[in-house]
């Protein structure tokens, strides 16, 4: 990541010393974030994955507004304790303000701007990438889905994210080639001897995926995979579990709300995403149980081999995943709504009458109730961990 910071520089007196001691501050900040920041004229702010302004004293205000037009947004501020820079900063934010430009100002110690500036770079990372992704659809969106379809133009106009269009006839010509190349997680896999058959069968519907990953420079795919049940005999469980440990991201139902929460969610921290249904709330016990028939194989501690839930069909997954801190996260398909929450998963479920993989999660009862009044469609994301906080900064900046 490469943090650009254009300089206003003083005019005090003493402004030779200001501007070396300015100059160390920077350097320091780099050290303590962790990231590449260097001063770079106006010209080449944009070129840089992220822009900052050192505001290096008083009375460059008037200046400041003579470049604004320059700077990108939003506009940061990286101020210091000494000479008057934080009072500048203050009127400049404010002028901002009045022009509805976005802006923040960085101050505190080294180590607490610097925090904040490894937080800034890890959004500002992730809505880069975001806003280059390639993604697509394997089939339409399952027919119960009804309130998951997305506009691919009004997609790539609000999130920059581009969505193509495969068919299922192209995807069953794939699957007919019954090719794939082995690698860590199809042989660990087989290794278990689990109906040997489907097993096979569900690496090359992988092995099709994956071709089709390649061939269309794909970042994520989701499948309308109900529709391998009669013709394939066979489900797209494990495909997807193997896809998503690779990092393809990969969602089921041809949902593309669902397959943009998982991009987001990916990029910003960096985990694995389990794609689930919200099948039962316990409102006694503020809890709320989530499954699914295929996880990212590279989340749970461990897992077992059963058949799809629905159809009996394949090979699908019953995973455990670790207990504790995790975050409920999904955005609506042009990423203009979210809902992002922090639970503790306390049990993992092994029901017969739901998809595999099952986890009990508890939240507070303001949270649980969003899923009855103003749920995001059907399917969220479980994430490890409490990435609410980062979460939201995303969104404050999109």
């Amino acid at each position: 990541m490469s943090i650009g910071v254009y300089y206003l520089e003083s005019t005090n007196a003493d402004s030779v010393n200001i501007n070396q001691y300015n100059q160390k501050v920077l350097e320091k900040l780099a050290e303590l974030s962790g990231e590449t920041i260097e001063f770079c004229d106006l010209e080449h702010l944009a070129d840089y994955d992220l822009a900052m302004t050192f505001v290096g004293g008083g009375g460059v205000e008037g200046r400041f507004k003579e470049v604004v037009d320059q700077l990108p947004e939003p506009v940061f501020l990286l101020t210091t304790g000494l000479n008057n820079s934080l009072a500048a900063s203050m009127e400049i934010l404010s002028y901002l303000k009045q022009n509805e430009i976005p802006g923040e100002i960085i101050h505190g110690s080294e180590a607490k701007m610097a925090r904040r500036i490894a937080t800034l770079a890890r959004v500002f990372k992730a809505k880069k990438k975001i806003s280059s992704l390639r993604i697509a659809r394997v089939g339409q969106p399952s027919d119960w889905l009804i309130s998951s379809d997305v506009d691919a133009d009004e997609c790539r106009e609000y999130t920059g994210i581009e969505i193509i269009d495969i068919s299922m006839e192209e995807f069953f010509e794939e699957i007919a080639k019954k090719q794939y190349e082995d690698n860590k997680y199809t042989e660990m896999i087989k290794a278990r001897n689990w109906h040997p058959q489907d097993t096979e069968l569900c690496c090359q519907i992988y092995g099709a995926l994956k071709r089709l990953a390649g061939k269309y420079q794909l970042d994520g795919l989701t499948v309308r995979c109900f529709d391998l049940l009669k013709p394939i005999k066979g489900t797209s469980c494990l495909a997807l579990a193997v896809l998503n440990a690779e990092g393809i991201y990969g969602g089921c139902e041809g949902d593309v709300p669902s397959l943009i929460s998982m991009c987001v969610a990916g990029e910003l921290t960096g985990q694995p995403i389990f794609m689930a249904n919200p099948s039962r709330i316990l409102s006694d016990d503020n809890d709320i149980i989530f499954a699914h028939c295929t996880l990212p194989l590279n989340m749970p501690t461990s897992f077992e081999l059963m058949t799809h839930f629905e159809s009996d069909l394949g090979v699908a997954f019953r995973g455990h995943i670790q207990e504790g801190p995790v975050t409920i996260f999904k955005t609506g398909g042009l990423m203009q709504q979210y809902f992002a929450a922090a639970g503790e998963l306390k049990e993992n479920l092994k029901e017969r009458n739901l998809c595999r993989t099952q986890v009990r999660i508890h939240l507070d009862e303001q949270t649980l109730e969003y899923f009855l009044t103003e749920s995001i469609g059907n399917h969220h994301m479980i994430i490890n961990g409490d990435w609410v906080e980062l979460i939201d900064e995303f969104y404050k900046w999109f």
